[in-house]
């Protein structure tokens, strides 16, 4: 697997990948979060336009997951309540991740691709979106509290913080 940035021509394809992800949600006890059209096309088109929409795609092409990624303040997490974020340092935002229904571990290559090039990350999601809580917590990162988005809906605040491999400390050495 591969990660590349979306390109225009990939539209009609995430649209699918996000209705399978819709029904997912809706028939695993989410079917709020995202409703029966979120993301629309405009909005997609609009983090292509950004640069912030990537894609997951297999050796040969396929796309498999998709997501929005960038470095830098998201407006959505200045306000968090019931609980803080573990840090105020820089830190990058993942919002839409999905994946193709047949798809395993794509969810998971995205995320570590995104701490590979930032080691500081928020995302949120829904209450009812268990699945995805139990990802994310699987995967490390921790709830911080509750934040709203621009509709004003609840959603859980997660955070990692790791360090890069050439960052972590070195093992003690025994001075016996």
């Amino acid at each position: 697997m591969e990660i590349r940035r979306t390109e225009k021509k990939d539209l009609d394809q995430l649209m699918e990948i996000y209705e399978m992800a819709r029904a997912f949600m809706a028939e695993n006890g989410n079917p709020n979060q995202w409703g029966l059209s979120y993301p629309d096309r405009a909005l997609l088109e609009e983090d292509v336009e950004e640069g912030n929409s990537y894609v997951c795609v297999d050796d040969g092409g396929e796309i498999l997951g998709t997501f929005y990624f960038r470095i830098g303040d998201d407006m959505t997490y200045h306000v968090i309540q019931d609980g803080a974020w573990l840090n105020d340092e820089p830190y990058g935002v993942i919002h839409r991740i999905a994946s193709a229904a047949r798809s395993k571990g794509v969810a998971g290559f995205c995320l570590n691709w995104c701490l590979e090039r930032c080691t500081n990350l928020r995302i949120d999601t829904h209450r009812q979106n268990i699945p995805m809580q139990r990802f994310l917590e699987k995967n490390g990162f921790i709830p911080c509290g509750t934040i709203f988005t621009d509709d004003g809906t609840k959603r859980i605040a997660y955070q990692k913080k790791s360090h890069h491999p050439l960052e972590r400390p070195k093992e003690p050495v025994s001075t016996e």
